[in-house]
């Protein structure tokens, strides 16, 4: 049985593949796919986040997520006008992925570091 961020991501992978989400378009917000399969924000998240590892998505700073082509770096001719507007596929995409999992990974390392701590110091003071 798949877990609800492999169901996400894999549905959103067959939109792409059918040609319902195209190379460029944006991919739906994290409150709509929530809302669409009464997930938490943490399977979208990880949803979002295996799409980019896949080189299905790439992620525009301040402006969200959006379709890549997922063999850019090799079906791309690098002569076509919407190359530039287009986001970035493949390879980079990967890269920018792994990037923002490791950034992601850092914080919550950070975040179970100051839970952990805060209950050795509850655990001591007991009485």
């Amino acid at each position: 049985m798949l877990l609800t961020f492999e169901v996400i991501a894999e549905a959103l992978r067959e939109r792409i593949r059918s040609g319902g989400l195209k190379p460029g378009d944006a991919l739906p917000t994290q409150a709509v796919l929530m809302a669409e399969y009464g997930a938490s924000s943490l399977s979208v998240q990880k949803a979002m986040a295996l799409l980019k590892q896949d080189g299905y998505a790439i992620s525009r700073p301040g402006k969200g997520a959006f379709v890549a082509h997922p063999d850019a770096d090799t079906d791309e001719d690098p002569g076509s006008p919407d190359v530039g507007n287009a986001p970035v596929g493949g390879m980079v995409a990967r890269v920018e992925a792994l990037e923002q999992a490791l950034a992601e990974a850092v914080g919550q390392i950070a975040d179970l570091r100051t839970r952990v701590e805060a209950v050795e110091l509850g655990g001591t003071h007991q009485g």
